[in-house]
């Protein structure tokens, strides 16, 4: 008897362990993917879609939510390996298009945004004549600290920082769903759909999915789970918690801006108005409120993409640049581009992810299919008609003209929509797939 009881007992154990384990990781990636940009597109895209703000959530919840999830799942697959994930499509690709990613959700773009945003949303508004070099060196030192041993960042984000935050989103949006600001008007956006989903670019969580599963499954691993199928699982689970936190906080701060929509116009920018919004819910106390939010949703952010740069950077170099070296250049540089502040860097983005995004979502798709496609060209063939393509869009984003060429991209189908590359990658993929499997049979013949 006390044998059964001691043996309910170690299995009790183990699910406890196991339930605890998960919970920590999917709170620490809901904080590494709920960042700068999480906090202030949505309640924007509630401001410009007013009564239709559910159609919105949905196509952000795609890109923001659906996208990153499967981009844990399918990177969990691959054992956490950028290589192994796009080196389909050749090793050469697979290596430039990580330093891509890894720099535009790095130093070049999202590290700094969590920056200028904790100064622009956090902190001055508490304390107007604050010095922003002063307030960014502080940030980025916090930064430093937490992110410098990478085998305790996942438990120091999902232990520390991420119940803090969770606690001062729960404030604002609670109370703004009880007591709203204002009633949902019907503004002249025709497609909320598409526009919040190529807005759901900008979170660049799908992005940072393909690159921080190494970290969480390093986290996994450290944990004392060896088995590769129970670090899936573990994987999975983490990032489905991770979502569904990310929904019903979307849902909230979406809705909270569409309360706005009869009270500001679309010129305001997305940080004046989560300021706003959060000023006519609390009063003074939610400026301290979104101070704190904004901060622990930047820094969490930050000190992910931090600690995933440096294991990055040191594995592609073979440990000659060390992971503290990289962390420290990567903390020192996004510091510096953080002062040009959130507008300014949010511009800069839109080329490079307009240009990046197609790709890894075509990457993503394949991948969930991998055992499949036998024939691994057809991999090669979608994804770069799809990045040309998507080299034009981002060409014509930063205001370069191919006239003749872009008026024929724009008579293919969901080009209006932004998804003028779908068709062509899959006919691409077809292709390839037919092609291949008849050079096949002409072979055995």
């Amino acid at each position: 008897m006390l044998n059964l009881f001691n043996k309910y007992n170690h299995v009790g154990g183990l699910f406890m362990k196991k339930f605890n384990d998960v919970l920590v990781i999917g709170l620490a990636l809901f904080a590494m993917f709920f960042g700068a940009g999480n906090l202030i597109f949505p309640p924007f895209i509630g401001l410009l879609t007013g009564s239709k703000w559910y159609l919105a959530l949905l196509g952000f919840a795609l890109t923001g939510i659906g996208l990153p999830l499967i981009g844990i799942i399918v990177m969990s697959k691959n054992e956490g390996n950028f290589e192994k994930f796009a080196g389909k499509v050749g090793n050469s690709f697979s290596k430039w298009l990580g330093v891509i990613i890894m720099l535009a959700i790095g130093p070049l773009l999202a590290i700094p945004r969590t920056g200028a945003t904790t100064y622009e949303m956090g902190i001055k508004p508490i304390f107007p004549n604050a010095n922003p070099y002063l307030a960014t060196t502080i940030f980025f030192a916090i930064n430093l600290y937490f992110a410098i041993n990478p085998s305790s960042v996942i438990d120091k984000i999902g232990k520390i920082l991420t119940p803090i935050l969770l606690l001062m989103l729960s404030i604002v949006i609670v109370k703004g769903i009880l007591s709203p600001i204002g009633i949902p008007i019907t503004t002249d956006i025709s497609n909320p759909f598409s526009r919040a989903f190529i807005e759901g670019y900008q979170t660049m969580d799908a992005l940072a999915s393909t690159v921080f599963s190494g970290i969480v499954i390093a986290s996994v691993v450290s944990k004392g789970y060896t088995n590769k199928k129970e670090q899936i699982k573990l994987t999975v689970l983490s990032g489905a918690i991770a979502a569904f936190g990310l929904l019903v906080v979307y849902g909230g701060l979406m809705y909270l801006g569409a309360t706005a929509s009869g009270l500001f116009n679309g010129e305001i920018s997305k940080t004046e108005l989560t300021i706003a919004i959060t000023e006519r819910i609390l009063g003074n106390f939610g400026k301290v409120a979104l101070g704190l939010a904004v901060g622990f949703a930047c820094l969490t952010t930050s000190v992910g993409l931090t600690a995933t740069a440096g294991e990055f950077f040191s594995k592609l170099t073979k440990n000659r640049l060390t992971y503290k070296s990289v962390v420290i250049a990567v903390t020192i540089f996004s510091a510096i581009i953080s002062n040009f502040g959130v507008e300014k860097i949010v511009k800069i983005a839109v080329p490079l992810l307009v240009t990046v995004y197609p790709v890894v979502i075509v990457l993503i798709i394949l991948n969930i299919f991998d055992e499949f496609i036998k024939n691994k060209n057809a991999y090669a063939a979608a994804v770069y008609i799809t990045l040309i393509i998507s080299i034009i869009d981002g060409l014509a984003a930063i205001g370069f003209k191919l006239q003749d060429v872009q008026n024929l991209l724009c008579k293919l189908p969901f080009a209006s929509s932004g998804f003028g590359w779908l068709i062509p990658a899959l006919i691409a993929f077809l292709v390839a797939t037919l092609f291949s499997g008849q050079r096949i049979r002409t072979k055995q013949h």
